[in-house]
């Protein structure tokens, strides 16, 4: 073989690397295939199709260089649901899917940026649902298979530049969103690290229907400092148009994390009719708009984890 040739196949290789760990909208969609499909039966909370759906992420975590938190990517709750009768709400057990990505600074890999989003839906509807259609498949491909799949792309990316970052990486996928932040209210009572080592909490909730005007929007972002200019500017940077809120806090598993005086940002993509219904389906999701919503939520936390920016907690009226 001649050093030329080798050059050759070196570079090859390395743009195949590349390639592999960029965010695409290939694998955005496969994902949502996946979670949104008929087999995973609306993601509801217990039984087999919830322990597959923990299984993928899982795997996908593993597949990226995620590394597990003190041995394990799942960590086990109960979750009491919500139905529609008045006879006693079962309760299940389900998980949250975690995993990390150490800093290399010898003091800033002690704080950690959370990177969350919910990976349950209602399954065949119940009493949150708006639709008539009861006893259907409620897939939720943007609540929120979207997110979900926002968190396994972002995180595939930071683990490919993990040498960037100072502070520490904590990726949650949470269980029990639906039936009341219950996966996020069990982590921030159980959390396998100190929660004061957590500096902030980025969720993703319904990310997968940018509007024509590439508006993305986001509360909380007064919590911690210069947080509503540095997402204004990062927007520009990602040719979005960022609506940013200091306060606006309310809604979603960041709620949990808020509560115990933890810096947040909750992002969406804004609401629609399919919200919470059957029609709720793959074939409307923006995919295109979603990797540009995962660039900009990868290039937020690139920002935050490689240096010193100043994280601490700002409360909000």
């Amino acid at each position: 073989m001649t050093h030329t040739l080798r050059i050759y196949i070196l570079l090859f290789s390395i743009q195949l690397a590349q390639g592999q760990t960029d965010i695409t909208t290939q694998e955005i969609y496969d994902h949502i295939a996946f979670l949104a499909s008929t087999e995973s039966a609306g993601r509801y909370p217990g039984g087999k199709k919830n322990k597959r759906v923990v299984a993928y992420i899982a795997k996908d975590f593993k597949k990226s260089g995620v590394q597990k938190v003190r041995g394990t990517y799942r960590q086990k709750f109960k979750a009491t649901l919500r139905i529609d009768s008045a006879k006693k709400a079962p309760v299940v057990s389900t998980f949250n899917v975690i995993g990390t990505i150490q800093g290399s600074d010898s003091l800033l890999k002690n704080e950690y940026i959370v990177l969350g989003a919910h990976y349950d839906h209602l399954g065949l509807g119940g009493p949150s649902s708006k639709s008539e259609q009861r006893h259907t498949v409620h897939p939720g491909a943007d609540d929120n298979a979207s997110g979900t799949a926002a968190l396994l792309e972002i995180a595939e990316k930071l683990a490919s530049v993990k040498n960037r970052l100072d502070r520490s990486v904590l990726f949650i996928a949470f269980g029990a969103e639906e039936q009341g932040l219950l996966g996020s209210k069990y982590f921030v009572e159980n959390s396998p690290i100190s929660i004061d080592q957590i500096k902030l909490m980025i969720n993703m909730d319904m990310v997968g229907r940018l509007n024509d005007r590439q508006q993305i929007y986001m509360g909380g972002a007064g919590t911690f400092p210069k947080g509503q200019q540095l997402m204004k500017d990062l927007g520009k940077e990602s040719d979005l148009n960022p609506v940013v809120h200091a306060g606006s806090v309310g809604g979603s598993d960041h709620v949990s994390f808020y509560k115990k005086n933890i810096s947040v940002l909750g992002i969406h993509t804004g609401g629609h009719p399919q919200y919470h219904t059957p029609e709720d389906t793959l074939d409307l999701i923006d995919l295109e708009g979603e990797k540009m919503v995962c660039d900009y939520i990868f290039n937020t936390i690139l920002t935050l984890a490689s240096s010193d920016y100043p994280l601490y907690f700002i409360p909000q009226d």
